[in-house]
């Protein structure tokens, strides 16, 4: 299984197996039985009437009796936060040490998957509103920031970990396993025990996405005009080409093998080569302000940057944002004509090939 969380966009020509891949492949690496655990996949499809509402929630009245009442209905990225803060909550004990194998390790968390179909076909930047900042992680899966969410759609998601709470002659007491043993405890308290363990905050209503909550969209190319996908929030997906032909993609993810940059300063010393390798040929580029890159472009682990994610976001960008209007600068540095260089797929194949001809400018 894997330690990293999965954030990526499968994009690709209709019918290459975008589906198959993350049911047949990406699923059981991450150790989910969909059949069994049917509660660890959540799953949206965008189109153009879905809304943030849609995504995280929204009141929507109903009629009882002839009377008009009003009920919160959770969406899809809060059933799927929900679900992998409780499957964090499960491994833990009432004091908040994690639980223990029969072999003496450490017992992790179920990962959850929420799959997006068609990302592309909503207006994917008004949909994730601010759950877009929570998209940064770190290095331990964390979400890099934190967004406060309502008090309606905060309490939803309290309930939907199994929290509930009670009101006595004093005060209001809070119940959540595993720390309700007690017969529940004050807000302040409960907050001091979960909010190290889930970085959810109870008594400001905060929100991070957990390193167990992965992320999988897809989106047709056929279809990548319906909705305008800005720089910003592209930036934050690893991307992956699938190839109409299997051979092809095999061969691609064949050249994503290995380390490209060993240390920082290897990979500081290649994004201003790049740099100056995108301002020489700023009149191909519209916006050259915004289509240069920074040292935390992409974040390195354990000082390293491989090949693979080099491929699936430096790659994507300089092909999808700084030189979507022509080709030619990619194909003069990899001494290629522009009808080798029709594919992203074409680009990425040649990963090495591109670090190479940066590094010797």
């Amino acid at each position: 299984m894997t330690n990293q969380p999965i954030q990526k966009i499968i994009f690709g020509s209709p019918g290459t197996g975008k589906s198959y891949m993350i049911k047949d492949k990406i699923l059981p690496s991450l150790g989910i039985n969909e059949k069994e655990n049917p509660e660890n996949v959540i799953k949206a499809v965008f189109h153009p009437e879905y809304t943030y509402g849609d995504f995280l929630g929204k009141l929507l009245p109903i009629t009882k009796d002839k009377d008009v009442e009003y009920r919160f209905y959770e969406g899809h990225f809060l059933k799927a936060l929900a679900r992998a803060y409780k499957n964090i909550l499960n491994v833990y004990d009432d004091k908040s040490n994690p639980k223990i194998d029969e072999n003496g390790e450490v017992i992790k968390a179920d990962n959850v998957v929420l799959v997006i179909d068609e990302i592309n076909r909503g207006n994917s930047s008004a949909i994730f509103g601010s759950v877009f900042q929570l998209l940064d992680r770190e290095n331990d899966g964390w979400s890099s920031y934190e967004t406060t969410i309502n008090g309606v759609m905060f309490d939803t998601l309290y309930k939907l970990i199994g929290g509930t709470s009670y009101k006595n002659s004093e005060s209001e007491k809070y119940i959540l396993a595993p720390y309700d043993k007690s017969g529940g405890v004050l807000l302040k308290t409960l907050n001091s025990k979960v909010k190290d363990i889930l970085n959810f905050d109870l008594e400001n209503k905060t929100i991070k996405i957990p390193p167990n909550l992965h992320i999988i969209a897809t989106m047709n190319t056929s279809d990548n005009s319906i909705y305008h996908m800005d720089t910003a929030f592209k930036r934050r997906w690893e991307w992956e080409f699938i190839d109409v032909d299997e051979a092809h993609s095999k061969k691609i993810k064949e050249a994503g093998e290995g380390i490209a940059f060993q240390k920082p300063e290897e990979w500081e010393s290649f994004i201003g080569k790049l740099n100056q390798f995108i301002k020489s040929n700023h009149n191909y580029i519209r916006g050259i302000e915004d289509k240069q890159i920074g040292k935390y472009f992409i974040k390195a682990y354990d000082d390293k940057i491989s090949y693979a994610v080099l491929q699936s976001k430096l790659m994507f960008f300089i092909w999808d944002s700084v030189f979507n209007r022509d080709k030619k600068p990619l194909a003069d540095l990899l001494g290629v004509s522009k009808d080798e260089l029709v594919t992203f797929g074409d680009f990425a194949l040649k990963v090495k090939t591109f670090i190479k001809a940066i590094q010797e400018r």
